[in-house]
């Protein structure tokens, strides 16, 4: 179980009755919240804030919130996001279909805001590319190894077709070495060194290793890239990547690869191949 599991200890299986409004208000989405989202007393839910609201061809009538819940816990402030299907006055947090056992929780991700096309994330092809390509990744993933270089790849042969925005998200309970790995990756992008980027992903390495001084030498020898402790320790670099993690816990997005194709997400991961044709 999550930490976040743990701290709202959510029980969503019945349909919640709402007022009979076409999309509740903030008020009746905090008591919804509160009485059914955050079952743990130490939790305080501070507001929630709608970010987005979509629909589903599968779903005629359901309105799907995608919302951010400010929370506190021990004296810490938490922005948990959160999906709420809502219709004709009714709330629920899953929508399975009985047939196919299809949660349409697990089928919907939030639009990418505007703001997450930066400069600071662009690794391959031009800003103003045709289409925009927002990868979360791992680079000891072994589902990111085999898709991710063929995305790289195809935005360096068709710069003005796509534009590759990267953002870090290292899973460290699978692979802790992740954690050293992704500094060293944002590291060389900063210094313009894309191509370090591109061949960490296909480092060998033990994925449980933790020793900083065998990971930096690793990556030295396999992509003739010297970097040190300290510029990795830094902390606008350690600030980096909790940024980039709190990303993608606003685009609820919990495993890798996640890949977007002109801001919707592609489940598939294969969409850009259609777009450099």
């Amino acid at each position: 179980m999550s930490l976040m599991s743990k701290l709202l200890m959510s029980t969503l299986i019945a349909t919640v009755a709402l007022s009979a409004n076409a999309q509740p208000d903030n008020k009746t989405l905090l008591k919804y919240i509160k009485r059914n989202i955050v079952k743990n007393p130490q939790v305080k839910v501070k507001g929630i804030t709608i970010l987005e609201t979509k629909q589903h061809k599968d779903l005629p009538g359901w309105d799907i919130l995608l919302t951010t819940m400010d929370l506190e816990y021990q004296k810490k402030d938490i922005h948990a996001p959160e999906m709420i299907f809502v219709k004709d006055g009714l709330a629920t947090g899953h929508l399975v279909d009985l047939k196919s056992g299809r949660d349409y929780r697990n089928e919907i991700k939030p639009t990418v805001p505007a703001n997450m096309y930066d400069d600071a994330h662009l690794l391959f092809g031009n800003k103003n590319a045709k289409h925009k390509v927002l990868i979360f990744s791992d680079p000891q993933c072994p589902f990111c190894q085999e898709v991710i270089p063929e995305i790289f790849k195809a935005a360096k042969e068709n710069p003005t077709k796509l534009a590759v925005y990267y953002y870090h998200l290292p899973l460290l309970r699978i692979h802790p070495v992740s954690d050293v790995l992704t500094r060293v990756m944002h590291v060389a992008q900063t210094e313009g060194k894309v191509d370090v980027v591109e061949k960490i992903y296909s480092l060998k390495i033990n994925p449980q290793e933790t020793n900083v001084t065998k990971i930096l030498a690793a990556v030295k020898k396999h992509a003739h890239y010297s970097v040190t402790a300290a510029q990795i320790n830094a902390k606008e670099v350690k600030n980096a990547i909790k940024a980039d993690e709190l990303a993608a816990g606003k685009m609820m997005v919990s495993g890798t690869p996640t890949v977007y194709i002109d801001g919707e997400w592609d489940k598939m991961r294969n969409g850009y191949k259609k777009l450099i044709k």
